[in-house]
C-alpha cells in the first residue's frame, strides 16, 4: 500500500512537470515574458492546443528590451520619409512651375 501512494506520487509530479514544461523551458531560457507565458500555460495548458502553443512560445527568441520604443521609432522613421517625399515632390513640383515659360 505504501508503494502504490509513492508510484503516484512520483507520476503526480512527473504529470504536473510535464504539464508545465513549456513554462519550465521558458525560464531555462531567461524569457522576460515568462510569468506571462507560464499564466497562459496554466489556463489553457490543458487543452492540447494551449499546450502546444505555449510550448511554441517558450521555444522563440525572447522579444525585444524595448520593443514599444523600436516600433515608435519605425513610425517615425517611416512618416519622417514619408514627409521627406511629400517635400520633394512638392519641391520639383514649383521647380517646374517656375521653369515653365509664361503667357
Amino acid at each position: 500500500m505504501g508503494g502504490n501512494v509513492a508510484v503516484q506520487a512520483i507520476a503526480a509530479a512527473f504529470a504536473l512537470a510535464l504539464y508545465f514544461l513549456p513554462a519550465i523551458i521558458a525560464d531555462r531560457r531567461k524569457r522576460r515574458d515568462v510569468l506571462t507565458l507560464a499564466l497562459f500555460n496554466a489556463c489553457l495548458g490543458w487543452t492540447v492546443l494551449g499546450w502546444v502553443l505555449a510550448l511554441y512560445w517558450a521555444l522563440q527568441p525572447n522579444p525585444a528590451d524595448s520593443l514599444a520604443s523600436d516600433v515608435m521609432a519605425t513610425r517615425k522613421l517611416s512618416s519622417m520619409r514619408a514627409f521627406s517625399s511629400a517635400l520633394m515632390l512638392r519641391v520639383r513640383r514649383r521647380e517646374a512651375d517656375r521653369n515653365r515659360p509664361k503667357r
